[in-house]
């Protein structure tokens, strides 16, 4: 959740707080709080699962950049070496181990792994001849399977993240005009009681609860001084 949206969900809780506190003096009746914590809840889900949706993108990226290092600096780097070799005693495996280039797409790696796993395996007697690892095709095999999962596991991640944030801007949109209701309600029933008045701006404001000039930062440890 962006700073902004944080923000204005942090007001509407306050609100809510205010709400709860009033509610013996009518201010909470009727639908008006009700439907404000139904809001709110609902903006609490989706936070979750945005952030959720960031942790799960985040994780598959690094895990996709680790598996593209193994699989160009190690793996494919080894089945390339053995397949030279091999070709210079059958022709028809002459560049059929050609390495994609360093900042090759991720589509375009795991085009080109596909590929050399197919000949790796069609051709594994002679490339073991030639010093293949028998374990290789098996290790190939699996990097290039997690490296799949890790690209769709990626976009899958990204999907919630950007779904759920656009669903929580909705819903934000819709706090909001209901906290504008709810501020009509209590101007109506307190607009002449000053004190509760500046307690609701304060609650309303979204850059949060208003402080007073001698009121000590939180944990600061300070205290007013002395009028």
């Amino acid at each position: 959740m962006n700073a902004t949206l944080r923000r204005r969900l942090e007001m509407a809780e306050r609100v809510r707080d205010f709400l709860r506190a009033h509610k013996t003096d009518a201010v909470g009746e009727g639908l008006g709080l009700a439907k404000l914590e139904e809001l709110i809840q609902r903006a609490e889900v989706l936070g979750a699962q945005q952030r959720a949706g960031v942790a799960v993108a985040r994780a598959a990226s690094e895990l996709r950049e680790k598996l593209r290092r193994e699989l160009q600096s190690k793996l494919l780097l080894y089945l390339r070496a053995v397949g030279e070799l091999a070709a210079e005693e059958d022709v028809q495996l002459v560049d059929q181990f050609r390495l994609p280039p360093s900042n090759a797409s991720d589509q375009a790696l795991i085009e080109a792994a596909r590929g050399m796993l197919g000949k790796a395996t069609e051709h594994k007697d002679a490339l073991l001849t030639h010093g293949m690892s028998p374990a290789l095709v098996d290790a190939l095999a699996d990097a290039v399977g997690a490296f799949e999962h890790a690209l769709e596991a990626a976009r899958e991640g990204r999907r919630g993240h950007v779904g759920a944030n656009a669903d929580l801007k909705a819903v934000m949109r819709t706090i909001t005009a209901q906290i504008r209701v709810l501020d009509g309600l209590v101007r109506f029933r307190f607009g002449d009681q000053p004190e509760l008045m500046g307690a609701w701006a304060s609650a309303r404001n979204v850059l949060g609860p208003f402080k007073t000039k001698n009121e000590p930062e939180a944990g600061s440890g300070s205290t007013p001084k002395a009028a």
